[in-house]
């Protein structure tokens, strides 16, 4: 009986690295190290390793693009799509991007993807049910970003909101404060997630009784209401954290009309470390979720399912961190 010829995961295994860069070396596509390109060869020459020609030939009609769906308001969203982009393109993929807007929802931004001949799906925090997505992986291979989805067959890569939120709970008393708020995301896993996450820390430090939940959503306007709020409340919190950047951005621009001074007067965090929290006038003390590591699972569980034909679900938890800037101080005396 003539030997098994060996296959792309018997050099896999050989070499200890993943099917999709070992598959990436036989291709010859940019991205792996000249060491494991030779690490690589010289398994595949040792296993006697021959590629499939008929393999070879559909390969060479596949597309070789991964659909990205993404909410065009969010500057988080922006700066996750450029490091997508980036991470593809070292493993000879290219993305196909396409937003949601009020107008128009995440059905529609999805079958652009599917007729643009995607190959893969990354959802940049969707809010379609689990059902919803179970479907749609059943079609193709998905990675959602960002929100905690127990599906079958579909990849998660996101960071841990919860621990996030908790991480500027801690913050804050550590610097000596008591009465603090949160304003909302609204429904969805994410928001819920966050909200839990503060909760959940203030109950831990004995001051679940002054924890405050404020309603507001994603945007600036957001964060402006709940600054008018905060303004004519006469027992003011003296910290805030918000669900977003663009949230927290709207409260200090609130805040600042009301004359009230952050950090001096009031403490202020947001969440996803944007591009605008780190401008000097701005100086935002955020919670980073690391989009070029979320990014880089992201394209590599794509690229796994399709090049490597994996089949179990991946999901990847990264840690949130916190980053201390200039709206973050002690509370006033009194």
């Amino acid at each position: 009986m003539p030997a098994r010829r060996a296959r792309l995961e018997d050099v896999a295994g050989e070499v200890g690295l993943s099917p999709a860069t070992v598959s990436l070396v036989l291709r010859n596509i940019p991205g792996p190290s000249e060491a494991t390109r030779q690490k690589v060869l010289d398994a595949a020459a040792r296993l006697g390793y021959r590629p499939d020609r008929a393999a070879s030939l559909l390969a060479r009609r596949r597309a070789h693009l991964l659909g990205v769906m993404l909410e065009i308001g969010s500057s988080f969203h922006a700066e996750l799509a450029e490091d997508l982009l980036n991470a593809a393109e070292d493993v000879g993929y290219d993305v196909v991007l396409s937003a949601v807007t009020p107008r128009r929802g995440e059905s529609r931004a999805v079958e652009t993807l599917i007729d643009s001949r995607c190959e893969g799906l990354i959802l940049l925090g969707p809010e379609a049910s689990a059902a919803q997505l179970s479907a749609l992986g059943r079609q193709l291979p998905l990675v959602v970003v960002g929100r905690r989805v127990a599906a079958p067959g579909i990849d998660v890569v996101r960071s841990a909101d919860d621990e996030g939120v908790a991480l500027a709970v801690e913050h804050l008393v550590e610097l000596g404060h008591q009465d603090i708020a949160f304003v909302d995301g609204g429904k969805g896993t994410i928001a819920a997630d966050r909200r839990s996450g503060f909760l959940l820390a203030m109950a831990r430090r004995g001051l679940a009784e002054t924890a405050r939940v404020l309603p507001g959503d994603y945007t600036e306007e957001a964060g402006i209401r709940a600054g008018r709020a905060i303004a004519a409340d006469p027992h003011r919190p003296t910290g805030v954290i918000t669900v977003n950047d663009r949230s927290a951005l709207g409260l200090l621009d609130s805040l600042s009309r009301a004359r009230i001074e952050v950090p001096a007067d009031m403490s202020v965090i947001g969440y996803d470390d944007s591009p605008a929290a780190q401008l000097a006038h701005i100086n935002l003390t955020t919670v980073s979720q690391d989009a070029r590591r979320q990014a880089e699972n992201a394209v590599a569980a794509s690229v796994e399912r399709l090049d490597g034909g994996r089949t179990q679900r991946r999901q990847v938890i990264l840690a949130p961190r916190l980053v201390v800037r200039g709206t973050t101080a002690p509370p006033p005396p009194g």
